[in-house]
């Protein structure tokens, strides 16, 4: 698969310590799952070292305080079509958390030669 040109650029902010009601997995783990079942042309999961969310409550890493639910972001780029066909998905399993979408432009994306 080769995408360039117009693109859609899917950000999903949740805890790293979120789970899936369903398969109790974690939840970043999960969404990766469901993206690759469908196809998506990639996915990386970003682990925050700083953050808060609706509750307020900051998140951090240091040494002082060993907080295990770091803020995750989860960034999505594919065509138009194949995000909107997994949101619904996506949408059945994130219940507490934040999604964003936006129009980018792909220089290059081609997978490596085997």
């Amino acid at each position: 698969m080769k995408i360039e040109g117009d693109a859609i650029l899917l950000r999903i902010f949740i805890g790293e310590k979120d789970r899936d009601k369903e398969t109790k997995k974690l939840l970043y783990k999960r969404i990766i799952e469901i993206l690759r079942e469908n196809d998506i042309a990639g996915a990386t999961v970003v682990r925050g070292i700083l953050g808060f969310g609706a509750s307020t409550r900051i998140h951090e890493a240091s040494i002082l305080s060993l907080s295990e639910d770091l803020p995750v972001v989860i960034e999505v780029v594919d065509i138009e079509e194949r995000i909107n066909k997994v949101l619904p998905k996506l949408d059945n399993i994130i219940t507490s958390g934040l999604i964003t979408m936006e129009k980018v432009h792909v220089i290059k994306y081609s997978p490596k030669e085997k």
